[in-house]
């Protein structure tokens, strides 16, 4: 496919035309070229919008698919059309599904069935046999089947010294472990931020505490073993002051945070309302000021949508029994835009692919087009019809967000949102 895309300001700090407006032409999924001005050739696809921006491709390192085994949920084929249309070229798949993704065939079924779609998916490896957290799962077979990190979806790896043998076993082939943010035993039978939300409610609480004590056991425990670690959804300020000790002290650590943990707090609840049941809980105002905070400062390395699509019967019912979770990556850009400015925006939506997959993508002649395009004018009430997940249990449902997304470019492909 050729493309010649025109009048398209360059959102990227490593180049030169950084901030700059430029024409960039495409063959068979190749820059051929980038410049101010660029004639026009025969038989090439033009895309041109008002305002116009480019970047390189977003990548969405937390995403639930459901298949296998909850196709009522998600099904790979229509995740990746949401992703696709939300201004993802990369997305990095969780294990959760039936039967967990835990060995080399499972691996090698998700990379088939996304195979030939413009988004690249990238499969996260159960870190347990069966997600249970008792014995390693095949990490170096699912590495060789092309998973790209390993960790169990919110669930805590409770054992430090399974914690302690991951990341001193994937050293071998430089693989990513994962550990969710949470002590179990602190946990209890908590439900939402410990907090007067909670109390007000007459809810159970989790304390910020369940946090950041499994936190600093990680740190402590990447220190002690180098490799690398990644933890996924922080939710505190106490995490975001860990984290940030740990990178000065030259760990090899990283993390991310859910895009509704930066839009929302604990306040949101007093309705009982299910869609804003979520795993880490909605936090306090001071704790997600202090993640907006990381952001800027590069506490926090990237944002993700921790995209869960839950159907109806397990969303839809007393607070208590509920699921924990909500579907978000069709809004991640649109609502982080309207917390921090633009260039900070893509920096946060483009950093990971590089620490899962090892590979940053690049603008440039010669290399493969993996590109991102969108608009940041504008803004919209988010409302039900706007949902392109088959699951609709949306957090930002009536929230007015920021910003345009136009469609990708990736793998040869020019998908249109």
């Amino acid at each position: 496919m050729n493309i010649r895309i025109t009048a398209a300001t360059l959102i990227d700090d490593q180049h030169d035309l950084n901030g700059q407006e430029v024409c960039i032409r495409i063959k068979e999924g190749k820059i051929i070229e980038i410049a101010p001005q660029l004639a026009a050739q025969e038989g090439e696809t033009v895309i041109s919008e008002t305002n116009l921006k480019v970047s390189a491709g977003w990548f969405d390192s937390s995403v639930n698919m459901g298949e296998p085994g909850h196709e009522e949920r998600e099904t790979i084929a229509n995740g990746l059309q949401v992703a696709a249309k939300s201004g993802f070229t990369g997305i990095a798949a969780h294990p959760n599904t039936v039967p967990i993704i835990d060995n080399n065939a499972s691996v090698r079924y998700l990379k088939d069935r996304a195979a030939q779609h413009a988004v690249n998916l990238f499969p996260i490896g159960a870190l347990t046999q069966g997600a249970a957290g008792i014995d390693l799962a095949e990490l170096y077979d699912m590495h060789q089947g092309g998973a790209v990190a390993f960790g169990d979806y919110q669930q805590p790896v409770d054992n430090p010294n399974l914690l302690k043998l991951a990341l001193q076993y994937v050293q071998s082939f430089d693989g990513l472990v994962l550990s969710f943010p949470q002590t179990n035993q602190l946990v209890g039978k908590g439900m939402v931020n410990e907090g007067v939300p909670a109390t007000n409610l007459g809810l159970k609480g989790i304390p910020a505490l369940a946090e950041s004590v499994q936190i600093a056991r990680d740190l402590h425990i990447l220190e002690y073993t180098g490799g690398k670690l990644h933890i996924p959804t922080i939710s505190t300020k106490m995490a975001v002051s860990l984290i940030r000790e740990a990178k000065a002290k030259g760990l090899n650590v990283s993390c991310s945070v859910a895009i509704a943990h930066l839009f929302f707090t604990d306040e949101a609840l007093i309705d009982f309302d299910t869609r804003y049941k979520l795993l880490p809980p909605l936090r306090a105002e001071e704790d997600r000021q202090e993640l907006i905070a990381a952001l800027k400062d590069g506490t926090i390395d990237m944002v993700c949508s921790d995209h869960d699509p839950i159907d109806i019967e397990n969303k839809k019912l007393e607070f208590d029994h509920a699921m924990y979770g909500t579907i978000a990556q069709e809004v991640t850009f649109k609502a982080l835009l309207t917390l921090i400015p633009e260039k900070d925006a893509v920096r946060l939506l483009t950093n990971g692919r590089e620490r899962f997959t090892g590979v940053k993508s690049t603008i440039a002649a010669g290399k493969p087009a993996d590109l991102t395009l969108f608009s940041s004018e504008g803004s919209t009430v988010y409302i039900k019809e706007d949902i392109l997940s088959k699951s609709k249990n949306s957090a930002f449902l009536g929230k007015r967000l920021q910003g345009t997304i136009h469609g990708i470019i990736a793998n040869n492909q020019w998908l249109k949102a």
